[in-house]
Order: C-alpha cells, then sequence, then structure tokens
C-alpha cells in the first residue's frame, strides 16, 4: 500500500548520508561537552571507572539532543543539508514519535554490536563490521517504496527535502 504526499521528496541517499556524516561531527562536540559535564560531576580520573554509567548518560543526553530538535522538525546537520522529519502525512513529528525515532535509529549500530558480543572481535575487526552494516542498512533504503531508512518507516517518519524547488540554481 502506498500512501500518497503531498510533501517535497525524499532526498537522495548520497545527501542523507552527507548529513549523517556531518550529524556525527556534531555530536562528537556533544559527547565531548558531556563527557567533560559527567567526568566533573561524578569526579571521574580513570576512563575505565564508570565507563558504563557514561554510556547510559550519553544515550539519554543523544535521546535529548535528538528528540528535542526532531521534534521541531530539523537537528543543526539537517538544517545544513535542506532535510526536514515529518511524520506520514507530512506533519511535524511529536516528542512521542521522535522519541519512538531515536530507539529505532539505534538499528543503524545495535545489531553488530549485539552479534560481536559473544566473538570478542578486535576494535578494527568490530568497526569494520559495524560500518559494513551501516552500509547496508543505508543501502536497504532502496527497497522501500520511497526510498526511506527502515527505521524511519517504523516509527511512521520520513525525510523530506526542506529545500524550496523554487529557489533551486
Amino acid at each position: 500500500m502506498q500512501i500518497a504526499f503531498n510533501t517535497p521528496g525524499t532526498p537522495s541517499l548520497r545527501r542523507r548520508m552527507a548529513c549523517w556524516m556531518y550529524e556525527g561531527i556534531l555530536l562528537f562536540g556533544l559527547v565531548f561537552f558531556a563527557g567533560y559535564l559527567f567526568g566533573t560531576l561524578s569526579q571521574t580520573r580513570n576512563a575505565m571507572h564508570n565507563r558504563h554509567a557514561l554510556q547510559a548518560f550519553l544515550f539519554v543526553v543523544f535521546g535529548i539532543y535528538f528528540v528535542w530538535f526532531w521534534a521541531k522538525g530539523q537537528t543543526l546537520a539537517m538544517k545544513t543539508w535542506h532535510i526536514r522529519v515529518v511524520d506520514r502525512q507530512g506533519r511535524p513529528v511529536t516528542q512521542l514519535r521522535a522519541l519512538g525515532r531515536y530507539f529505532l535509529s539505534w538499528l543503524w549500530f545495535l545489531p553488530p554490536l549485539v552479534a560481536l558480543v559473544p566473538l570478542q572481535l578486535t576494535g578494527a575487526e568490530t568497526a569494520v563490521i559495524v560500518f559494513g552494516w551501516v552500509v547496508i542498512w543505508a543501502l536497504m533504503s532502496r527497497f522501500h517504496p520511497d526510498g526511506q531508512f527502515w527505521h524511519d518507516a517504523l516509527a511512521g517518519t520520513r525525510l523530506i527535502s526542506s529545500k524550496n524547488p523554487a529557489n533551486k540554481a
């Protein structure tokens, strides 16, 4: 069943992945600030101490960041690449739907990480497998009728181009 949309088209996979990479660069700053805050508040002197608490803290900080910006339509990287997140009807997403999208967006990383736990691979081997999964997950959007990422389809959201077609140069 295909739904007719009254919204701009799906951005190209190349543009969405460029946005994804830029988001990662911006998240580096967020991780630095949150890690500094966590280390200061918890008086952690060694990076291996409180490691799981830091990971949980970063999970919450990322959730706040993404849910806040997605409920407003765009993250900073999405603004740069003229991409918006909307619901299936083209309306802004609610915070609850943005939260669902946040949890489902972990499909970019969790499947290979869970599968690799018993294998005890090196960091480099793990990185190659996770990167391979990211490529597969991104390319799987080619099999969606609208070209959307599957976590968006499951969350009831979609990415649209926010560029005004009349302003194309």
